[in-house]
């Protein structure tokens, strides 16, 4: 188990739906920004971002866009169950968590699977084979399973499945709400939601500022979010015109601030004992701690993250956990929102 922070997340907390709903735009909802070296804590509205960055600054993206990945399914026996497609391992092998449904969400499904046939929705077929071995445990959460489509893939989900969501969001919303606006290929579980809140009129103000952007692609897999599991190999690239604009912007001392977990893990998955970042495509196990710190990253803007979860590990390589709390701790006080459709935190080394 990764070395993380408790605190109780009062409900009224979760996100239930996007900002749209609740009368904003998306790059209208609250930011904080802390500075670990002073533990100074600072509130803006996200759209204020340009007053925060700098000229010469390097915001990572992830390009990664969200499927729609929630897909129904009923046993042989008739039983109603929803397959959470995760990471495509090669043609139609797949990882995949199995829920069951609960209400307008779903739960996990903890019973032996192994050579077990889900049937889906117009025809096709899930065939699990093993379970997961990840981080030296064969996991009873995720599964080996080879998906049978009677269309591609794409068109099926957008026809026969949903976004993936869990019990905070009590209703469906359209797949245009889980992307980013600068999303570029399909392939995430779930969105990689810390920049969600990026609109185009942000952007276009950003750069005209002098900020640069450099996309990469990680394709993010299923939260572990009842059982807070390290995270697992996820596929990545790293493109050698934004390895340029990171070591370029990190000889001349300017700031490299990624946006969300996702960036931070395929950046440092490149990155040399030198701190010079590569050019790569493939698959990263990296698990970023404290201990093992960061290499290549100034600054992470992220969401909120819920009580125990993995990913603070990864931000206290940044700040530290004592930084880590005295954040939450504000964010609690200031009522700030959680999880994917709720508030950010600009975190800055």
């Amino acid at each position: 188990m990764l070395a993380t922070i408790d605190f109780e997340l009062p409900t009224i907390l979760e996100a239930g739906e996007p900002p749209e709903a609740r009368g904003l735009e998306r790059d209208q909802v609250r930011l904080m920004v802390s500075h670990s070296r002073s533990n100074q804590l600072e509130h803006y509205r996200f759209d204020q971002l340009p007053t925060i960055l700098q000229a010469g600054d390097v915001l990572a993206i992830n390009t990664s866009g969200t499927l729609n990945a929630a897909i129904p399914a009923t046993t042989k026996a008739g039983q109603q169950l929803i397959v959470h497609l995760s990471t495509q391992l090669l043609a139609e092998l797949w990882l995949v968590e199995i829920r069951q449904p609960h209400g307008t969400s779903s739960l996990p499904y903890r019973a032996a699977l192994a050579a077990t046939s889900l049937d889906l929705p117009a025809g096709g077929t899930l065939e699990i084979h093993r379970g997961y071995a990840a981080n030296g445990a064969t996991t009873n959460r995720l599964w080996i399973a080879s998906l049978s489509l009677p269309k591609p893939l794409p068109m099926y989900l957008a026809e026969h499945a949903k976004p993936i969501h869990y019990s905070y969001v009590d209703q469906d919303w359209p797949s245009s709400y889980y992307q980013t606006v600068y999303a570029t290929e399909l392939g995430s579980a779930e969105m990689p939601s810390a920049g969600r809140a990026f609109s185009e009129r942000l952007l276009t103000r950003l750069v005209a500022q002098g900020i640069q952007i450099a996309p990469l692609l990680l394709h993010t897999g299923v939260a572990s979010l009842e059982d807070h599991e390290p995270p697992y190999a996820e596929w990545y690239s790293l493109p050698a015109t934004s390895a340029d604009l990171i070591n370029r912007a990190r000889a001349d001392g300017r700031r490299v601030i990624a946006v969300g977990t996702t960036s931070v893990r395929a950046i440092e998955s490149t990155v040399d004992q030198r701190g010079l970042v590569h050019p790569h495509t493939g698959w990263t196990e990296l698990v970023i701690t404290a201990e093992r710190g960061l290499r290549a990253v100034d600054g992470i803007l992220t969401g909120l993250h819920e009580p125990k979860a993995t990913h603070l590990a990864m931000l206290a390589a940044l700040a530290g956990y004592e930084h880590l709390e005295l954040c939450y701790r504000a964010a609690l006080e200031q009522h700030y929102l959680w999880h994917e459709f709720g508030d950010l935190h600009l975190l800055l080394g």
